[in-house]
């Protein structure tokens, strides 16, 4: 994975509404920038075919963005996981080119398939022309405490940073197994909140969350220089509470 990526994290915001960004615009050179980006990008899942396309007009996005990003893909196992995770990646790089960021999912699009794939989510995005209108202290965010999402003694360093994944209506849906040399992810399933979300789209945009979430993970363990081997399971039952993900050995 990108190593630049690991500091966005501290920088990247949700711009909910693009306002007061200044005057500056995403170039052509830029745009095709991302499009190569985009085809750098490790998957999750190598398996799965994704595209992406980046419109002006044809995504019901009214925030003040000037594209959004559109995500097709494959209906496989784990394409929504697979979606949040490379997602997240050009979310993070598009950080690093001073590109303002929204995951947009009740977004609606004019064109639901494109080269034979399904639109799954967009992005919202925008230039913005000073550094300091992007995050400027991630800690104050409002997040779960580390207790409540890391179960074990193991790896707190990391738990206090992937804490702060973005999620759909903040509803953090993930919580973490440590053990000395193995981590388990689960996708979390409580009923509650859910902010704007339909009620019956929570396990959709959910499990976009947590391949979100297995991003951060990954470039928290590369960051500190741990080795892993990563194991992707497949949910069985979207509806119980605890649905295992991935299990990272740590080498």
């Amino acid at each position: 994975m990108d190593n630049n990526l690991y500091d966005m994290i501290f920088k990247r915001k949700s711009f909910h509404l693009f306002r007061n960004i200044g005057d500056e615009k995403i170039s052509e050179e830029e745009l095709k920038n991302i499009e190569n980006y985009f085809n750098t990008i490790k998957p999750l899942d190598p398996n799965i075919k994704t595209k992406i396309r980046i419109v002006k007009e044809g995504a019901s996005c009214h925030r003040g963005q000037e594209y959004c990003i559109l995500f097709y893909s494959e209906k496989k196992d784990n394409y929504l996981q697979n979606i949040g995770y490379i997602g997240e990646q050009l979310d993070l790089y598009l950080v690093s080119k001073n590109i303002g960021t929204l995951w947009f999912g009740i977004g609606k699009v004019d064109e639901k398939q494109y080269e034979g794939l399904d639109f799954v989510i967009m992005i919202a995005i925008s230039k913005v022309d000073k550094e300091e209108k992007f995050r400027k202290d991630m800690y104050k965010s409002k997040r779960k405490e580390i207790d409540e999402i890391w179960n074990g003694d193991y790896y707190k360093d990391i738990a206090n940073i992937v804490r702060f994944t973005p999620s759909a209506c903040n509803t953090q849906p993930w919580k973490v197994e440590a053990k000395e040399k193995e981590l388990s992810i689960y996708r979390y399933r409580k009923e509650g909140k859910r902010g704007i979300m339909p009620k019956d789209r929570v396990i959709y945009y959910n499990q976009i969350d947590i391949g979100i979430f297995l991003c951060f993970i990954e470039l928290c363990l590369e960051h500190s220089g741990l080795t892993y081997k990563r194991e992707l399971f497949t949910e069985e039952d979207h509806e119980q509470e605890n649905n295992l993900t991935a299990k990272y050995e740590i080498g």
